[in-house]
C-alpha cells in the first residue's frame, strides 16, 4: 500500500492506466449471458485504487469527456437528423416520452427522499445506463454559486449514485424487453423477426440457426443451350435483374456485350450476381463450366456514402427502380450499414442519408452506380484534426450559453459538444470530402474518452463514494430500480396503446434504443437471429444520445 500510494503521488497517470486495465479485466467477466462492461467495471476498480491516495487533475476528466461526447454525436449525427420526418414518427414519440418520463420520476424521487442534486443525476446515469450524465451534470454542479466543498460533495454523489444503481439499470431492459414483453404480446422475437422480414420483401427466409453457407454474391461460368436464341437481355428478365451476363465468349473470342446479343448454342457465359439468381439464371442458360481460360472479368465491392438528392427515406426497391434497369445493370446491393450496425438488405428497406452501401460488380459499373447514390468511401486512416478541433471547440461555445427560464440552465460543456457533433457529423455525411473520422479512430475515442473519464472521476470521489454506498447502499439501489422500471413500463403501455406497435420486435427494439441499452440490443439479435431491429434502434437510439444526456443539467437545474 506503501508502494502504491509513493508511485500514484509520483506518476498519478499509473493510478489512472492501473483503473483502466483493471475495469476492463472486471468488466469482461461473463456470469451467464450478464456482463458488467468496461465503463461500469472502470469505476469500480478506480473507487477502490482511490482508497490508497491519488490526486489526479480534474483537467484531464472535462478532456477526456469532450471527446468521448462529441464522438458520440458525431456518430449519431446522421442518423438523428434524418430520423426528423414522418415515416419515424412513432420512435421519435418513443425515445421523447421515454426522456420525459425518466426526467419526471427522478425530480418526484428527489422530493419524496429530499436527495441532493448530485445524487439524483448520478442515480439517473446509473438506473438509465447512461454514462454521459455523469458528465453533463458534473459540469453544471461546477457551475453553481455554492462553497466548493459543497460542490465537490455534490460531485461526488454524482458518481456514488452511478456506481450504486449501474448494474440494476443493465438488468432492467434485459427483463422488461426480452422476456417480460413477448409473454405480454403472446409472440417469439424469432417469429416477429421472420414475419418483420416478410414485410420488408424477404425471400427464403431461414429459420432459427439457420445460415446459408455461399456467399450472397457470386459468378459462376454456363456453356449455352436451352438459351441458345436468346438475347442476353431475355436470360437476365428471368431473374428480374438479379444477376448479369458480364461476358460472352464464342469459339473463344470474346464477343461485344449488348442487351439485344442473342446467344448461341456452344457460347460461353459468365454470370455474376445474387448467388440463388446466377444459379437460377444458369438453369435458363445451360450447363455450368469451369472459369474461362484467359477471362478478363474482375469484380470488386465499394463502400458508398448514401447522399443521392431526392433519396432520403426512399426504400431499396424505389432506388432501384429511380436508377433504372440500364443504370444499374450489373451492379448488387452486398450490404447495408447505419451507424455501423448491419440493416436488412431486403426490397422494403428504407435507406437514409449517411448509410454505408456496399456495391458489388464490376470495377466500370460500380464507378457509374456510385456517383449516381454518393461518395465512395476511399480508405483513410487519417483523421481530420482541423474539422475535429473546431467541433469541439464549438461545442465548448455553444454550452457557455444561458439560457433564463426561471434558472439558468445551461448545456455546459457536455451538452454543447453533444450538440456540435451531431451537426458536425451530419455535415461530414452530406459531404464526404472533408471531416474524416475512421472508424477505428472513433471507436478508440469514444472507448478511451468514457473510461478515462469515468476513472478520474472515481479516482476523485473514491474515499467518501464508498463509505456513502456503505451506509446507504439499499435505499440508493431501490431508488435506481425505480428509475430504471418505472420509464419502461409506461413506455411499454404508451407504445402498446397509444403508437399501437403491431411486431413485438420492432417494439422491443425501439424500446431497447429509447433507453440506450446496448446490451439489451445485443440479445435482441441474438434472439430473433436478424438484422431486424437495427432499423427501430438506430432511430431511437441517435435520440436517446441527446434526450438522456442532456437530462444532466436539466436534473442539476430543477432538482
Amino acid at each position: 500500500m506503501m508502494f502504491l500510494h509513493s508511485l500514484f503521488q509520483q506518476s498519478p497517470q499509473a493510478a489512472l492506466f492501473l483503473a483502466l486495465g483493471l475495469g476492463y479485466v472486471v468488466g469482461n467477466i461473463k456470469i451467464g449471458q450478464f456482463q458488467l462492461g468496461g465503463t461500469a467495471g472502470t469505476l469500480l476498480a478506480a473507487l477502490l485504487i482511490s482508497q490508497v491516495g491519488v490526486t489526479i487533475g480534474s483537467d484531464l476528466e472535462a478532456v477526456m469527456f469532450s471527446l468521448f461526447i462529441y464522438t458520440v454525436g458525431y456518430i449519431s449525427g446522421p442518423q438523428f437528423f434524418n430520423s426528423l420526418n414522418k415515416s419515424a414518427l412513432k420512435e421519435i414519440c418513443m425515445a421523447l416520452f421515454l426522456s420525459a418520463v425518466a426526467l419526471a420520476t427522478v425530480l418526484i424521487l428527489t422530493r419524496m427522499f429530499h436527495l441532493d442534486k448530485g445524487t439524483a443525476a448520478g442515480l439517473a446515469a446509473g438506473g438509465l445506463t447512461q454514462s454521459s450524465i455523469i458528465g453533463t451534470a458534473d459540469d453544471s454542479i461546477g457551475r453553481l454559486a455554492l462553497p466548493a466543498a459543497q460542490l465537490a460533495t455534490l460531485q461526488t454523489n454524482v458518481a456514488v449514485g452511478y456506481a450504486a444503481t449501474y448494474i440494476f439499470g443493465v438488468i432492467g431492459p434485459i427483463l422488461i424487453c426480452i422476456f417480460i414483453m413477448p409473454k405480454l404480446l403472446g409472440v417469439t422475437l424469432r417469429g416477429e423477426a421472420l414475419r418483420a422480414e416478410a414485410k420488408l420483401g424477404a425471400g427464403t427466409v431461414l429459420e432459427s440457426g439457420q445460415r446459408s453457407a455461399f456467399s450472397p454474391m457470386t459468378g459462376r461460368t454456363f456453356r449455352v443451350d436451352a438459351a441458345a436464341g436468346k438475347t442476353i437481355a431475355m436470360v437476365e428478365g428471368q431473374v428480374n435483374g438479379g444477376a448479369a451476363i458480364e461476358s460472352v465468349q464464342r469459339a473463344g473470342k470474346p464477343l461485344a456485350l449488348a442487351s439485344t446479343l442473342s446467344l448461341a448454342a456452344g457460347d460461353e457465359v459468365e454470370i455474376i450476381g445474387y448467388r440463388a439468381d446466377v444459379v437460377a439464371a444458369g438453369a435458363f442458360t445451360g450447363p455450368e463450366t469451369d472459369a474461362l481460360k484467359d477471362s478478363a472479368l474482375i469484380v470488386e465491392s465499394r463502400d458508398i456514402v448514401f447522399t443521392r438528392k431526392g433519396g432520403n427515406g426512399l426504400t431499396l426497391a424505389k432506388l432501384r427502380e429511380a436508377l433504372g434497369t440500364a443504370a444499374r445493370h450489373g451492379v448488387y446491393t452486398a450490404g447495408i450499414t447505419r451507424m455501423e450496425l448491419a440493416v436488412p438488405v431486403l426490397p422494403g428497406t428504407v435507406l437514409q442519408h449517411g448509410d454505408v452501401i456496399r456495391l458489388y460488380g464490376t470495377p466500370k459499373e460500380v464507378s457509374s452506380v456510385a456517383g449516381k447514390i454518393g461518395y465512395e468511401i476511399v480508405p483513410n486512416n487519417m483523421t481530420d484534426m482541423v474539422y475535429l478541433g473546431f467541433g469541439i471547440l464549438a461545442g465548448i461555445l455553444i454550452g457557455l450559453i444561458v439560457v433564463p427560464i426561471g434558472v439558468p440552465l445551461s448545456l455546459g460543456a457536455g451538452g454543447g459538444v453533444l450538440i456540435s457533433g451531431l451537426i458536425f457529423g451530419w455535415a461530414r455525411a452530406k459531404h464526404p470530402t472533408f471531416g474524416a473520422l475512421p472508424s477505428a479512430s472513433a471507436q478508440i475515442m469514444r472507448d478511451i474518452g468514457l473510461s478515462a473519464f469515468i476513472a478520474v472521476v472515481g479516482l476523485q470521489s473514491g474515499k467518501a463514494a464508498l463509505q456513502t454506498i456503505a451506509h446507504n447502499g439499499l435505499e440508493l439501489l431501490g431508488l435506481g430500480a425505480i428509475i430504471c422500471l418505472v420509464p419502461l413500463a409506461l413506455t411499454y403501455l404508451f407504445g402498446r396503446y397509444v403508437l399501437r406497435y403491431d411486431n413485438g420486435l420492432v417494439f422491443a427494439s425501439a424500446l431497447a434504443g429509447s433507453r440506450s441499452a446496448d446490451p439489451t440490443f445485443g440479445m435482441l439479435l441474438q434472439k430473433s437471429d436478424s438484422s431486424v431491429p437495427t432499423l427501430p434502434y438506430a432511430i431511437t437510439y441517435s435520440i436517446a444520445q441527446v434526450t438522456l444526456t442532456l437530462l444532466g443539467p436539466l436534473i442539476i437545474a430543477l432538482g
